[in-house]
Formats: C-alpha cells, structure tokens, sequence
C-alpha cells in the first residue's frame, strides 16, 4: 500500500485536497522505480518538491540528488557541466572536471526547466536515458553512469515539440510518466495550511509573534488568482507578517499588499 503521509512528511508537502492526494499517490506509485519522470506545472508551484519526494521514497534515497537549473546555464558550457570535459579541450579548461551525470552516479538527478537545454545538449541527453552512457567534451571514451532522471518544465513540451523547439524523441521518452503539479487557484482549499506553515516558519525565523490571519483576510486571499502560485503566496505572507509585526493580519491589510503586488 502507498503511504501517502509518509511521503507528505519526507518531502513537504503541503495539501490535502483531491488534487494533492492524487499526485502523492502518483508519486507513491512510481517512485520506487527507476523509469524516468516529466514533472509539469506553472512556475512557482514546487515541482523540486515533487522531484525530492520521488528521490526521498526511491531506492536511490541515500544517494545523492543533484538539481540542474538548465535555464541558469549558459549555452555554451553546459554541455561541460552536464558530461564533464577534458583538460585542455577548450579555452579555460585548465584541468579535468567531471560533470553532473557523474557526480550523481548511483542517484538522481533533477534537470529543472529541461524545455531551456539546446537542441544538440537533448540528443546527448537521449543517449544517457536510454543506455546510460555520455563522453567528457573533448574525450572520445565512453563512460557509464547509473542516475534516475528527473526533468521539470513550466512549458507545454509538445508545442515545443511542434516548433522544432525540443526533440520529439525525448519528449516521448520523458513522458512515459508525467507528474502535474496543479497550479494552486485550483486546490485553494489547501491555502490555510500554506498560510500557516510559511507563517509560523518565517516568524520563528525571524522572531516576530505570529497572530495568525483572519478569517476575513482567508476569503480574500481565496479569491485572487495568484498567477505566481505556491511562491507568489510564500512572498506575501512574509511581507505582510513584516510590514504588520506582531500583529493579526486583517482583510484590509491583504487588500493592500495584493493590491501593490497586482501593479508592480
């Protein structure tokens, strides 16, 4: 049987609407495996959480997990940092270096915003997931690596599919099982919980009474769409609780702070 709350309390996360018990159970149901993962979901929704969940409750979970933001990249080095590079293969290569694909050799790696990788950087990428294989820049030996992938994108693949944009191939390859994280407008019952687990660790942090929120500022909040999601909320919380130490935070302060954060 899955043990949904085991994998809520080893990853975070937080929820306990019909959206959120069906991703945990997803999550329980293939987690254990070592078939490769396609995480989607608006920016701001926590797929690195769903992405240390499946880490957390797989056989891999005493090896490393690495994370790659592959949109913070440069084109023209992450192919290094991804497969490593030779001494001397190019201009600043004064030693070699290995890459990410080798350094969570026996874990999992997590490629975030995959839909950012270069055209050329996929095909490589193909031939890791399905033989577990890559070359160093500048080497022509083969070598092997054992990693779980687990890539994430806030875009819709198959219209980048559609705009030669990224490989139909892999995206095949990385759909096979694909985890949504749903953006929060639309499991906006689970927002007390949000509310009160970034409230109490931020005021903790901080050294600040938490006085909680009203029940009137709660229907407000409700009601606005938050477009960044799980972290637009996270932001707003810790704002109000700063901008209104100490205390309760009312309708009208809410009013406020969504009110600037709408026309920033």
């Amino acid at each position: 049987m899955i043990d949904i709350d085991k994998i809520r309390r080893s990853s975070g996360i937080i929820g306990e609407s019909d959206q959120i018990q069906e991703m945990l159970a997803l999550i329980g149901q293939v987690a254990n495996t070592d078939i490769s993962i396609l995480i989607t979901g608006e920016s701001g929704t926590g797929k690195e959480l769903v992405a240390k969940a499946v880490h957390k409750n797989s056989r891999r979970k005493f090896e490393k997990m690495i994370t790659v933001n592959c949109a913070a990249i440069p084109a023209g080095i992450i192919e290094s940092e991804l497969f490593g590079h030779k001494k001397g293969s190019f201009t600043g290569a004064s030693e070699a270096r290995a890459g990410y694909f080798e350094a969570a050799h026996k874990g999992t790696i997590f490629l975030d915003e995959i839909g950012d990788l270069p055209l050329e950087i996929q095909a490589k990428l193909l031939r890791v997931i399905e033989q577990g294989e890559f070359m160093r820049v500048g080497e022509t030996k083969i070598m092997k690596t054992d990693v779980r992938i687990i890539a994430a994108t806030n875009r819709e693949l198959s219209k980048e599919v559609r705009d030669s944009n990224f490989r139909q191939d892999l995206y095949f390859r990385l759909k096979t099982i694909n985890i949504n994280v749903p953006p929060l407008r639309e499991h906006i019952s689970d927002l007390h919980l949000f509310i009160e687990r970034f409230g109490l660790q931020f005021t903790a942090k901080n050294d600040i009474p938490f006085k909680g929120f009203s029940s009137e500022s709660l229907v407000i909040m409700k009601r606005y769409s938050w477009p960044g999601n799980v972290r637009e909320l996270k932001n707003a919380v810790e704002s109000l609780l700063v901008l209104n130490k100490g205390k309760r935070i009312t309708d009208e302060m809410v009013n406020n702070q969504l009110k600037l954060d709408t026309y920033q």
